[in-house]
C-alpha cells in the first residue's frame, strides 16, 4: 500500500505543477483573472495533498488499515474538490455549465478535513 500511496502523491505532484503551469500561461488570454485565482486553489490545494501522500506512505506510526482510509479520504477529496474547481474556473470555455456540479467542491473539503483530522487521531494515539 505504501507504493501506491507514493505513487499517487507523486502523480498528484506531477500533475499540480503541469496544470499550475497550464493555468498560468495557458488560461490567462482565455478567462478572467479571478477565474485563473480560482483555478490556482485547486492546484494549491492539490499539491498539498500529494506532499500529504507522500509523508503518510512513508509514516511508521499508522498501521496499514489506517493508511489505506486515510489515503481514499485524500484522494477522493483531492478529486473532488480540486478537479470541481478546475472545471468550476474554467466553465466559460465548455458548453456544460459545471456550476450544477458545484456541490462537490464542498463535499471533497469535508473529504480532506476528515483525513487530517483523521491522521491527527491516529497518530496521536500511537504516540502515547
Amino acid at each position: 500500500m505504501n507504493k501506491t500511496i507514493f505513487s499517487v502523491g507523486i502523480i498528484f505532484g506531477v500533475l499540480a505543477v503541469m496544470l499550475g503551469a497550464f493555468g498560468a500561461h495557458g488560461l490567462e488570454s482565455l478567462i478572467e483573472a479571478d477565474a485563473i485565482d480560482t483555478f490556482e486553489t485547486g492546484v494549491r490545494y492539490q499539491m498539498y495533498h500529494a506532499l500529504f501522500l507522500l509523508i503518510l506512505a512513508n509514516t511508521k506510526l499508522l498501521d496499514e488499515g489506517s493508511k489505506k482510509l486515510i489515503f481514499y479520504l485524500i484522494v477522493s477529496g483531492v478529486v473532488l474538490f480540486s478537479f470541481s474547481i478546475y472545471l468550476l474556473a474554467t466553465n466559460d470555455l465548455t458548453g456544460f455549465d459545471f456550476k450544477k456540479i458545484a456541490v462537490l467542491t464542498p463535499v471533497g473539503g469535508v473529504l480532506l478535513i476528515s483525513g487530517w483530522i483523521l491522521i491527527g487521531i491516529r497518530s496521536f494515539k500511537k504516540m502515547n
